[in-house]
């Protein structure tokens, strides 16, 4: 196929050079009805753009078959069998891929370290989950992807699960030995889903961790507006094999998505393939060098470590690692990530990825350069200077990774949409959670509806809030209450 193509952007610029009078959504008509503040705010390109999928940039019946020419062209771009766009996010993407795997109260390995998308995903279908729990880092109290041997045990444990699922790189960056998991899924004759939100970049770089279709996965869902050249809400699934069904697959996006898809967000990630077919060697070449120059000047500013393969990549821990995420542990400066996160955004204007109990990370892309990595780094250079007038930091309580797996008693939709009731916090230890509560980012909850939640995890998301933890799902923000299933 001709990958300079790029259908959809074109059939917009044909659009724009003949427009139609329409008598159609949006209302705005092309931006004629928009409030001139707002225009001078979002610019008038926004509205001219912002048309119908079809009857709009396709006729009635969609016979110029636009969208599905770009779906085409991005899975020849990566290898896969078959794509999708999606612009409602991975969020959507992956309940896809879980309902086209597994349906009400069929079980469904999933690994504990999954984003709180896939939780929903649960509740919303009743899937009912098998945990397969991460590597963990006692030292370091940080979780990598689960090891192909846990999958393995998970497996014969639970003969009937429909599917894997394995979040992969993580939002540290880490990576799963994901051609080791998929053999393991297929052995058992079931396929793989991997949540690659943070990893739609890894099939344009060789020096880049194995991407999920390479390593033999059957679905592989991406967040091209995490770290591609997309808007917010841009997703691509991608499939490939014989063991989930291309229709099935289409069936439940369908069932899921928006009638009104933005074209604007579909003309982003058609034009994001093509840049990335024709130049995308080039502009990781730059990225990469300019990663490990970053890694390394950071790392030379005294009481910060930016954590390498070294540090995440051995056995019992993470397989591979993506070295485009900066991690940097700031223990050594006695304060949390999440004051210095603060701090860097209020004196510098610089907005950091995640920030926890002890670290903070940037996540650079292609678009980064020597102007953003200079910011980065004198925004940090400062940090380290005035570390030691900054507010007293509150102490996180980090439990080991046995008390904070906690058990799963109640089916997750159960509990979610059961009888509920709001207990003080002093009160939930023993308690079976009604709701997600959930450190963001990164968005891996802590605990989930259908768990029995004990005071190690109530202490760590207390102290965690104390201390600047952000859990926005939480029904009480700052856990003053917990909400709870009311048991007979």
């Amino acid at each position: 196929m001709d990958q300079s193509q790029a259908p959809v952007l074109e059939a917009l610029a044909a659009h724009h050079a003949n427009p139609p009078t329409a008598f159609t959504p949006p209302g705005h008509k092309q931006g004629r009805g928009a409030d001139p503040r707002v225009l001078e705010v979002l610019g008038a390109d926004v509205f001219r753009s912002d048309v119908l999928a079809v009857s709009g940039l396709d006729d009635r019946t969609s016979s110029r078959h636009i969208l599905e020419h770009a779906q085409e062209l991005m899975a020849e771009a990566v290898g896969a069998e078959h794509t999708f766009l999606s612009t409602c996010g991975s969020s959507l993407s992956v309940k896809a891929a879980m309902l086209s795997v597994a349906g009400p109260h069929e079980e469904l390995l999933v690994g504990r370290d999954a984003h709180k998308s896939v939780v929903a995903g649960l509740i919303l279908a009743g899937i009912r989950p098998v945990w397969v729990d991460p590597q963990w880092d006692p030292d370091l109290h940080l979780a990598h992807p689960p090891s192909a041997d846990a999958f393995d045990s998970a497996f014969r444990r639970h003969p009937d699960a429909r599917g894997a699922l394995v979040t992969s790189p993580t939002p540290y960056g880490t990576c799963a030995d994901l051609a080791a998991i998929a053999d393991t899924a297929h052995r058992h004759g079931r396929p793989l889903i991997v949540d690659e939100a943070w990893g739609a970049h890894l099939p344009f770089h060789p020096e880049l961790p194995t991407w999920a279709m390479d390593a033999g996965a059957d679905v592989c869902v991406t967040s091209v507006h995490k770290m591609g050249s997309a808007f917010e809400q841009s997703s691509v699934f991608h499939l490939q094999g014989d063991l989930v069904d291309p229709a099935t697959l289409k069936e439940r996006a369908d069932l899921l998505g928006t009638t009104s898809p933005s074209v604007l967000i579909y003309a982003a990630l058609d034009g994001w393939r093509r840049q990335m077919v024709q130049h995308g060697r080039s502009l990781y070449d730059a990225a990469l060098d300019l990663a490990t120059g970053l890694r390394e000047r950071i790392d030379a500013l005294e009481g910060l470590h930016v954590h390498g393969r070294e540090d995440f990549c051995r056995p019992g821990r993470a397989a591979d690692l993506d070295p485009l995420q900066l991690v940097v542990d700031i223990s050594a400066l006695d304060t949390t990530g999440y004051l210095a996160g603060d701090w860097l955004r209020s004196h510098h204007q610089v907005d950091l990825h995640v920030c926890d109990h002890r670290r903070i990370s940037a996540q650079l892309t292609h678009a980064d350069d020597t102007t953003t990595a200079h910011a980065l780094l004198s925004a940090l250079t400062e940090l380290v200077s005035v570390a030691p007038g900054l507010p007293p930091a509150g102490k996180v309580h980090v439990p080991g990774p046995a008390r904070l797996r906690l058990e799963q008693v109640v089916l997750p939709r159960d509990a979610f949409f059961g009888p509920v009731e709001d207990v003080p916090v002093e009160e939930a230890d023993g308690r079976i959670a009604a709701e997600m509560l959930t450190p963001y980012p990164p968005g891996i909850p802590a605990a989930l509806p259908g768990e029995r939640l004990n005071d190690d995890v109530i202490a760590y998301l207390r102290t965690g809030i104390d201390a600047g933890m952000v859990v926005p799902d939480a029904a009480a923000p700052r856990l003053k209450t917990v909400r709870v299933a009311v048991e007979s």
